[in-house]
């Protein structure tokens, strides 16, 4: 007796498409009545608030129409998603960029591997003449792979992060929890399959041009930077490692240079008040990145956050949290009352202890500054 083959959802979001709903959606029906003839097909259109014939063409081709009342690509997928009926889940742009027609591939691969995801690539595949910017084949596309695998890759390494034809089962997706509504719901869509260690394969596919007269949603730079910021999102630990070896290394480069005095290096002077000042610069600054992954960290649910100083910091309970603040800042105070007292006995006039009120305001300025922080990440944590 043959098995039950898994069901299909083609999910579509849809901004004023009229022009190429129609060669997408007859691809689809041709999937429908000879690849996937022996299995349960749906063709669903996420309608994302379209003002043009986009429904009516979705209809005439026997498309299921969804109208999603958040604006946004991915708040389209994830409604389309969710509204699916099929097992595995395949999607991709009203735009005809991407060859519907390459689908049975990539379902192949799945169920030959049972893989959770397959992912189209465009990179090994064929990117036909005018489809792809240079910017984006070059820079964009290799950069925001490089990240991604650099900060969550483990087994699985990601091949074309922006690629926008995949294939994965529905109940692996509604496992990630993907919540961006925008163009970077493609990165997060990644990053939280890695986060789940989901199994992942690749199938080259084409990419074409768009077709004459429509007018691209995407905005290079502006979608780029969502994409930045939502991959770095994640990533809390890059801040703290990156702040505290920052941090860490000038705050030592600053006490050598306050115990060891003025070094000559072959033919420069090292440790002198410019490169104390400069070091005390570069520690300040440290600790201004550890302190951006502490923000991020107390907006993240705390069961996902690694072990580590933010996560012990943030569950401080109150208390803790009140004796530790007023403990650091006192340590601070003191150490700028002690500045405060050799300048007075000088009649506040000019102090020859340039190097010690360098060390002295560093430090103050750094415990005050993780004072402040941590209160802060405190007060983001609690905010609805």
């Amino acid at each position: 007796m043959n098995q039950k083959k898994n069901s299909i959802s083609f999910v579509i979001p849809c901004l004023n498409e009229e022009l190429t709903l129609p060669y997408v959606l007859e691809k689809l029906n041709q999937l429908k009545k000879v690849d996937f003839k022996d299995r349960e097909v749906e063709i669903l259109i996420s309608d994302n608030g379209s003002t043009d014939n986009s429904v009516s063409v979705s209809k005439k081709y026997k498309a299921r129409v969804e109208h999603c009342p958040i604006r946004g690509y991915g708040a389209a997928l994830d409604h389309g998603i969710r509204a699916a009926k099929g097992d595995i889940i395949i999607f991709a742009d009203a735009d005809d960029t991407y060859d519907f027609l390459e689908s049975p591939s990539l379902v192949e691969k799945m169920e030959e591997g049972n893989f959770d995801l397959v992912m189209g690539s465009r990179l090994h595949g064929k990117v036909h003449k005018g489809a792809m910017p240079f910017l984006h084949r070059y820079l964009g596309t290799p950069v925001i792979n490089f990240i991604i695998n650099l900060l969550y890759a483990k087994k699985t390494k990601i091949l074309d992060a922006n690629c926008g034809f995949r294939c994965f089962k529905k109940s692996a997706y509604l496992s990630w929890n993907v919540k961006s509504t925008g163009m970077e719901f493609a990165s997060e869509m990644l990053i939280k399959s890695l986060i789940h260690e989901t199994s992942t394969a690749y199938v080259p596919v084409s990419l074409y041009p768009d077709k004459p007269g429509r007018t691209p949603h995407l905005k290079t730079w502006r979608d780029g930077m969502r994409h930045l910021l939502r991959i770095l999102l994640y990533a809390p630990s890059l801040f703290q490692k990156t702040g505290t070896i920052i941090m860490i290394s000038f705050l030592s480069f600053l006490l050598a240079g306050y115990f060891l005095g003025i070094q000559k290096v072959g033919p420069i002077n090292i440790f002198g008040m410019h490169s104390l000042l400069l070091s005390a610069f570069f520690a300040i600054l440290g600790q201004c990145v550890w302190a951006v992954g502490l923000f991020m960290t107390s907006r993240l649910d705390t069961n996902t956050v690694s072990k580590g100083i933010y996560k012990s910091v943030l569950q401080l309970e109150e208390d803790q949290l009140f004796f530790w603040l007023v403990f650091m800042s006192i340590i601070s105070f003191l150490g700028l009352i002690i500045v405060f007292v050799v300048w007075a006995n000088y009649d506040f006039q000019f102090l020859n202890l340039e190097k010690e009120i360098i060390l002295f305001m560093t430090f103050f300025i750094l415990t005050i500054q993780t004072v402040v922080n941590i209160l802060a990440a405190h007060i983001l944590k609690r905010a609805e």
